[in-house]
């Protein structure tokens, strides 16, 4: 329409939602569908929490609050980041918006001036590039492949540093692969970072309670010190707490760019909702057993879901060190033909032949910028990922 700005052309509508949607659609027709694209939690928020939330209602605790979150909010953020990651800040360094994607996106609205770039590690969250775009950014993508166990380099991050470059993301665990970097990988990546000054870093650290063996998260922030002046860590209570639909996002870094972010907020939504605030003043302050039973729960769906994809024709499936999502590749799949004669040309083919198929919903890799291959989140029942998984094997064995 003549009437859009010519902004909104540069992006496009997430990935991951419209195959929620396309799924739930196919659900009310009557079709028996897996949903395996949105990465959600299938764990109910827990008591502790809700009853806080109920408490506050109660108190009447439903008025605006401060723009960027409650004292009793930040206080909490600020012992969390203490406590699990060896951060130290103040009130006045924490902003709190409603969900994490509004953080990261108040985040580049507030820095980002045409021409500057900002460094996306691919396989990348689908809403990465777009918020860039939308705050007026170009997105410089890295590819981690899957030989490297979709990571990237010290060196491939170099080589994509320019004057011009504003911003790295950095998210570990990832989204959509799951990959976690290690205190020495990351110090790899730092080491580069401290090299160039002008470059600040943007940690997504919204899957760090969700690693499983003997894989210990770090933050940039934490492995480099000398990078705290100029990185923004991000996080969330969605995740770690099943509080997606509560829309509670945070971050700390340097008083003037948490200003900023702020000035941002006040101008667009104002506060996150009052009563999600002190239900996540809980989550953070208050009893942890939740995050070590879901743990527990992940770690094995993540196994079953790795040995059964890995008996599939055509496909190769990694471990993952978090989060709850396998990438596996589909290398062996394209050029053939399904059994309804879909031809396996590129990985949104073969995840569009899936679901019409066989009724499993997957998202395809070229959304995350790396392909051929397709992301499943494993946060759904074990029953519903064994029969999600059969129904992908015998998929892959009618390919021709």
């Amino acid at each position: 329409m003549a009437f859009l700005s010519d902004t909104l052309a540069r992006v496009k509508p997430s990935p991951t939602i419209a195959v929620t949607n396309k799924a739930r659609e196919l659900k009310e027709a009557g079709r028996d569908v897996i949903g395996l694209g949105a990465g959600e939690p299938d764990f109910d928020t827990p008591d502790n929490i809700k009853a806080a939330a109920i408490a506050a209602i109660e108190a009447g605790k439903t008025k605006y609050t401060a723009v960027d979150g409650i004292p009793e909010l930040k206080k909490a953020i600020c012992a969390k980041f203490e406590r699990e990651n060896g951060l130290s800040y103040k009130p006045s360094q924490v902003t709190v918006g409603s969900g994490g994607k509004q953080v990261l996106y108040n985040a580049l609205v507030a820095t980002l001036n045409p021409g500057d770039e900002v460094i996306i590690p691919a396989p990348y969250w689908v809403s990465y590039p777009d918020m860039v775009l939308l705050a007026g950014g170009t997105p410089v993508f890295v590819e981690g492949p899957m030989q490297t166990g979709y990571k990237i380099t010290g060196e491939q991050l170099e080589a994509a540093i320019t004057p011009k470059t504003k911003w790295f993301i950095f998210n570990s665990p990832s989204n959509p692969s799951g990959a976690g970097y290690n205190a020495a990988e990351l110090k790899e990546l730092t080491d580069v970072l401290m090299r160039h000054p002008h470059v600040w870093v943007m940690s997504d650290d919204m899957y760090e309670h969700l690693v499983f063996g003997d894989f210990e998260f770090v933050t940039p922030a934490q492995v480099e010190p000398g990078l705290y002046d100029r990185t923004l860590t991000c996080n969330g209570v969605s995740k770690a707490y099943a509080m997606t639909g509560w829309r509670i996002g945070y971050a700390a870094g340097p008083e003037a760019l948490i200003k900023a972010i702020g000035k941002v907020q006040s101008q667009s939504t104002s506060n996150p909702c009052s009563i999600s605030q002190y239900a996540a003043v809980e989550a953070l302050s208050g009893p942890q057993d939740y995050i070590k039973e879901s743990r527990v729960a992940f770690e094995r769906r993540r196994d079953l879901v790795v040995a059964a994809l890995n008996t599939c024709p055509g496909l190769t499936c990694p471990t993952p060190e978090g989060a709850f999502y396998v990438y596996p590749s589909i290398a062996g799949c394209i050029g053939k033909t399904s059994a309804g004669g879909v031809k396996i040309d590129t990985d949104e083919a073969f995840a569009s032949a899936l679901l019409e198929e066989t009724g499993v919903a997957v998202v395809f890799g070229a959304a995350f910028g790396l392909s051929p291959n397709f992301r499943i989140s494993y946060a759904t029942s074990d029953a519903a990922l064994t029969e999600a998984c059969a129904r992908i094997k015998t998929f892959c064995e009618g390919l021709k």
